[in-house]
Parts: structure tokens; sequence; C-alpha cells
């Protein structure tokens, strides 16, 4: 696997077949992972009918590489799965750039995830909360018996934290709450936190005299958070007829737009989990986790900003990541998903950690082709020769047609279906 790279120059004019060879080639894939990714061998619906309720059938998404990413020094072929355009083109081509440079450096915290208790009617809050941290040394033995095997492979209960919360609507009792610190190892963790937050419940409410409510896993891991960042010559910027200042200049004005505007920060975060969800599904995580995580996290100075930041320092545009991100390489449906499994075969990752660093080196990646576009020529202009392949295809273009079609939609600029429904039948009628 030494030899593998991500820098893969025209990729992506060669056929579906043809990519499929190339990278179970390079890859050394299975015929199984190879047909997973065809969808020949992907997800049935046997198995969708055992994964949730109700099933009645398995539905898809494209499924594309993103490449060019370079990683503490290893390239990574990263899959996507994502059905908006210009997402993994714009990811690859941001990759280069930032390869061309060095490529992304990135590191991420220990798997500590947060299980809560709330406990409820204790008489003396504050007292019951000093009860808690007494106890602390039984409660973290209690719930590492309920997962042993955990323990053994280094993870398990490490620390408790008790917060006393002020009443929301300024009356009422306060919120007594007690954390389980739990390095939940290669999982997410989702279950077993669960369990553990389950399993002292009793053994909460005798400590506290207070009735135990809720009991589950905190979605702001704020504690397990991945960091990624990028340097790129001012000079190396240069594009749309404008030279790497002034692209610069651009991006460092988004930048700074997101920091002062929770409107515009919503939409420039938007940007990023447009890079991190398609690595996400494409990898069998809980996508709807790392969002709640993410904008909880983006909220963490008392107002809504930006997870990512652009700067120029000393001749160099640097971008700066930072997010919650809590994934697992194994359990639930990674394990059940064959496309899943053939996707982190392509990605070659050994941990979840390492999983974590390229996410959010894609997240990087994916804000700084969008900032770049909205801070010189505007998106459209990006978004233009990609979305004419999909109004090509609805106006009923096939194989050869779909390109031209698209070529000359974006001459006109008009990327309309009626427009490509008019060019499409000029050309049959040429043939």
């Amino acid at each position: 696997m030494g030899g593998v790279t991500s820098r893969l120059a025209g990729f992506h004019r060669l056929g579906l077949a043809e990519r499929r060879g190339m990278v179970s080639r390079m890859l050394g894939l299975s015929p199984a992972d190879a047909g997973a990714l065809e969808g020949t061998g992907g997800l049935g619906v046997e198995v969708a009918n055992e994964m949730i309720e109700n099933a009645v059938g398995v539905f898809h998404l494209p499924l594309g590489l993103g490449l060019n990413l370079k990683v503490n020094g290893r390239d990574y072929i990263v899959p996507m799965a994502v059905e908006e355009p210009s997402v993994v083109a714009a990811v690859s081509f941001a990759a280069k750039m930032a390869r061309a440079a060095g490529g992304f450096t990135a590191d991420a915290d220990e798997a500590l995830m947060i299980g809560q208790v709330q406990v409820a009617g204790a008489k003396d809050p504050e007292a019951a909360a000093a009860a808690l941290r007494a106890n602390k040394a039984p409660l973290l033995e209690l719930a590492n018996s309920f997962h042993p095997n955990l323990v053994k492979r280094g993870g398990g209960a490490r620390d408790i934290e008790v917060r006393v919360l002020p009443a929301p609507d300024g009356r009422g009792e306060p919120l007594l709450v007690l954390h389980l610190i739990i390095d939940t190892q290669e999982a997410m963790g989702a279950n077993l936190i669960n369990t553990m937050a389950e399993g002292v419940a009793p053994f909460v409410e005798q400590v506290t005299g207070g009735r135990v409510r809720l009991r589950i896993l905190s979605n702001l891991a704020d504690r397990r958070l991945a960091r990624a960042s990028c340097r790129i010559p001012v000079e190396a910027l240069a594009d749309f007829g404008l030279d790497g200042a002034q692209i610069a200049e651009g991006i460092v004005e988004a930048s700074r737009f997101a920091e002062a505007d929770p409107y515009r920060a919503a939409t420039h975060n938007k940007g990023v989990m447009n890079g991190v969800d398609s690595v996400a599904i494409a990898t069998g995580q809980d996508w709807r986790a790392i969002e709640a995580g993410a904008h909880a996290f983006a909220c963490r100075g008392g107002r809504y900003g930006p997870l990512s930041t652009w700067r120029l320092e000393d001749g160099y545009l640097v971008g700066r990541i930072e997010l919650p991100l809590a994934l697992g390489v194994v359990g639930g449906p990674i394990r059940l998903h064959p496309q899943v499994q053939a996707a982190l075969r392509i990605l070659r990752v050994q941990s979840a950690r390492e999983l974590a660093m390229v996410m959010a080196s894609v997240g990087l990646a994916q804000n700084l082709a969008a900032v770049r576009a909205l801070g010189s020529v505007g998106i459209q202009r990006g978004h233009m020769a990609l979305h004419a392949r999909s109004v090509a295809v609805t106006a009923g273009a096939q194989g050869e047609q779909v390109e031209a079609v698209a070529s000359l939609l974006v001459a006109a600029g008009q990327v309309k279906v009626d427009k490509a429904r008019e060019i499409l039948a000029a050309l049959q009628n040429r043939a």
C-alpha cells in the first residue's frame, strides 16, 4: 500500500468502469468490494429490513472519490456519498492546491465522550453534587462493570463531572447533572455510553436522594475534537484573471464576514459540512450526531460562529478548522453495510482518530473551494459546469450527449432544462 497516491490525473475523464478498475487494481480491492462500489453487491433489502423498522427498500446516493488529499504526509483517496454537484470536484481541487504546498496538517483528541445522567428532586442539589464527587471511584467502577471488554481494550469510564445548572426559567429547583467521561476507543460509542449511564442510575439515586430522569450521551463531543490546517503561498491562488493577492484578500474577507455575522456563518459552516457529511455517510457514521455537535460547538463563544477561519500570515493563506467528530470504525452499520466496508478499505484509515483527521481536512478543503469562488467571481460560475450536466441528464441526454449539451448550456449562459431540451433536439436532428 506504500505506493498508493491520491493524485490521479485525468480520473474524471475516465468512464465509470475504468475508474472502478483503476482504484480496485491500485488498492487491491476484492471482487466483492468492486461489486459493492458498482451497486451489485451493495446493501440488500434483507439486511436493510434488519437495520430499521418498516423497511420497504434501499435508497441510493452517488458515491464519488475525493482526490489529491494529503494529510500529515499520507495520501488518502476519499469516498464521498453526496447528491449535490460540485462537492467532490471542489474538495479534489482544493486538496490539489493544498497538496502543492505540503498538504494538510491534522490532529485529533482521544475518543472521550460524555454520558449525561439528570437528577431531579434532590433536596439540596449542592450537597447532592458533593456526594456524587465523593463517590467518584465506586461510580466509575460500576459504570465499567457494564462493558468489561471495553476496559480490557484500554477504554471505559475515565472520570466524572458534576454540574448544578440554574433553572432555565429562573423558577424551580436547579438542575443537577452527572457527566460520565467515557473513552469509547474505536467506536462512536452511543450504545455503550447509554448502557453505562442507565446502569449507574440506581446508585446515583441512592447517593443523591433524588430521581434520575434522562440517561443518555451528549452529541456535543467537545472532548473529542479534530483539527486541520493548511498553508498556501498567496501567489499559488491566482485564477479567474485575478492575481493571488486579490484572491487571498477575498477569502480572508469572506472569513471575517462569517466571524462577524451568524447569518453568513451558517452558510459558511454548511459548506464545511458538505465535505464532512459526504465522508460520514460513505463511511457509515451518524452524520446527524456530527451535524448536531458541530453546530452546537459553533456556539461555544455565546453566539454562532464559523468552524473554520482564514488568515494571511507572512505571504501565506492559512486555513484552520476545529470541530467535534464522534466517529467509529467498528460496530453498527459499519459492520453490516458492504459499501461502507468497501469505502473504508479505499480510505485505508487505521483508527477513528485518523478518520477524524481526514474528515476535518476534507471539511477545510471544501470550505476553501467555496470561499475562493465566493470571494472572487461568485459561486455560480464554479457550480455552473457541473450543474449543467445534471440539467442535461434531466432533459434526456445520454452518454456522450451529456457533455455536449452541458458545454452548450454553459456557453449560452442558460443552464435550464428547457434550453437543454432545445439543444438536445438540435443535436439529434443534426445526427
